[in-house]
């Protein structure tokens, strides 16, 4: 034999194996069974749609069994293959006991080797049992290693599906021992997250660009929102994949007996590595989505509303169409009735006589037993003191009450005070005013309290509190306090703090 012609039948092995994935196809394509019209059943192609069932549950990590097949497929072929209930649920059973035979063994292909020139057979498992339930007496499958590889090898999937595709891979290597193909798997990956970062980019710039009507809104929100479910799956496997892996590490951190070992336990440790970069940089995805439908959706709603309040012209289409169009009174009213304004009307009301009255005579310029008034500087200086006044009573009290570290809750203050009976604080409105003060500010610095007007009214905190802390924060937490039964405030968390 020619030399050059020997490597022809070099990995006949391989190849045969992989002639032999479609043999349970061809046993369904063989079968001839009708449905109650008299048509024949396409048990070929209802054996393809099968393995993407399991496929697409897979994906979407739900469970599925015959009576969830028998509803897809009668969902599906409904119209064209005349079964009731029950003959799905057998049709269902027939072709997963083709893929799974019901004594447990595993599908063989029976070749000759024309490599090693020997009888050979190459053993397949393509579903395998999941979880079950024993109430509904039902047990569920997912496609085992020789289902995802005929799957794989009977279509090019599109890229937004290949990181998942590739963390499946990535647990049955991990599950076989196979460190060094996990490694260029996780690699694979690395390449498929950088692809999924330039896509969601290209989005972001589609997004700020294109949307230029409602039905385009409403395109990218579903696109945005499908992506951020599946990335949200994949980062799920990922989390099952680094516990996968870190128990494979502690197990071979005891196992340690050999060379061989050894050589293990310095893969995973590399492979765990890779693994948890590769999901840091998936995670920044995930935020990135989220950003994507909280951030960048809004602003281009917000755009989208503004285009049409700008391009929206009014002679053309309110004062052209109520002037040409010959429209009843009614009708003519509700068009232009969003454009009037609010009705006005100037009267007398009996609450004036409560007001305060003057008492200076008829001439107002008259100032003969006129009341001295100060002006709105002094009133302000004034209203200002007393503020400060009443906040640092308020200071005074939460230093009495509350012993170092100083941090509390502004419903533990309100409970500490009825117990000492200052019960009298919580009907001030000056107490729930020093609080929204205090929050909207946070965190305040203490020694610049004297320089900023803003903060005044807080400048007693140095004489409070000292050389006790330099920081006042102030949190808000979601519950609501009922203080009394005029004054309700949300609760917040005060702390001080160096």
């Amino acid at each position: 034999m020619d030399g050059q012609l020997k490597g022809i039948t070099s990995g006949y092995h391989e190849r045969m194996h992989r002639i032999g994935l479609f043999e349970p196809l061809y046993k369904l394509k063989n079968k001839t069974g009708k449905d109650k019209s008299g048509e024949p059943i396409d048990y070929y192609g209802l054996g393809m749609l099968t393995l993407l069932f399991f496929f697409e549950h897979m994906l979407m990590r739900k469970k599925a069994g015959v009576r969830e097949l028998a509803r897809y497929l009668a969902g599906l072929a409904g119209d064209v293959i005349t079964l009731d209930a029950s003959g799905y649920e057998n049709l269902a059973r027939l072709i997963i006991e083709t893929f799974r035979p019901p004594l447990g063994k595993r599908s063989t292909h029976i070749f000759y080797n024309w490599e090693t020139r020997q009888m050979e057979q190459a053993s397949y498992s393509y579903l395998k049992a999941a979880k079950h339930d024993l109430e509904t007496y039902s047990q569920y499958y997912v496609l085992d290693e020789h289902g995802l590889e005929l799957v794989f090898a009977t279509k090019e999937f599109f890229s937004e599906f290949q990181l998942s595709i590739n963390q499946l891979l990535l647990r049955k290597q991990l599950e076989k021992g196979e460190f060094v193909g996990a490694l260029r798997q996780i690699e694979e990956m690395r390449m498929n997250v950088e692809q999924l970062q330039e896509r969601m980019r290209k989005v972001k710039q589609e997004i700020q660009r294109n949307i230029i009507s409602d039905e385009s809104y409403q395109r990218y929100e579903q696109t945005i929102q499908d992506v951020h479910q599946r990335l949200r799956r994949e980062n799920e496997e990922f989390e099952e994949l680094l516990a996968f892996v870190h128990e494979t590490r502690d197990r071979l951190g005891y196992e340690k007996t050999d060379r061989r070992d050894q050589r293990a336990y310095e893969l995973i440790l590399k492979i765990d590595g890779e693994l948890g970069e590769v999901h840091h940089q998936h995670s920044l995805l995930l935020k990135k989505s989220i950003e994507l439908n909280t951030t960048v959706l809004k602003a281009a709603r917000e755009s989208l509303y503004f285009v049409a309040v700008n391009s929206f012209n009014f002679d053309q289409e309110i004062v052209s169409k109520l002037i040409t169009v010959p429209l009843p009174v009614k009708t003519a009213r509700v068009l232009v009735e969003p454009f009037l304004s609010l009705e006005q009307h100037r009267g007398w009301s009996p609450l004036t006589v409560f007001a305060p009255q003057y008492i200076g005579g008829d001439d107002p310029l008259n100032d003969d037993g006129e009341f001295l008034s100060i002006s709105s500087e002094e009133q302000r200086l004034l209203e200002q003191k007393i503020q400060k006044q009443n906040f640092t009573q308020i200071m005074e009290l939460i230093n009495r009450l509350f012993k170092e570290p100083v941090e509390f809750t502004l419903r533990q203050m309100v409970e500490q005070l009825k117990i000492c009976g200052r019960a009298d604080m919580l009907d001030h409105r000056s107490f729930y005013d020093f609080w929204l003060l205090l929050h909207q500010n946070s965190p305040l610095n203490i020694a610049k309290f004297s320089h900023d007007e803003q903060v005044a009214p807080f400048a007693g905190a140095q004489q409070v509190f000292g050389a006790k802390a330099r920081k006042i924060t102030v949190e808000e937490l979601p519950e609501i306090v009922s203080v009394n039964e005029r004054y309700e405030i949300q609760n917040f968390i005060f702390c001080l703090g160096r």
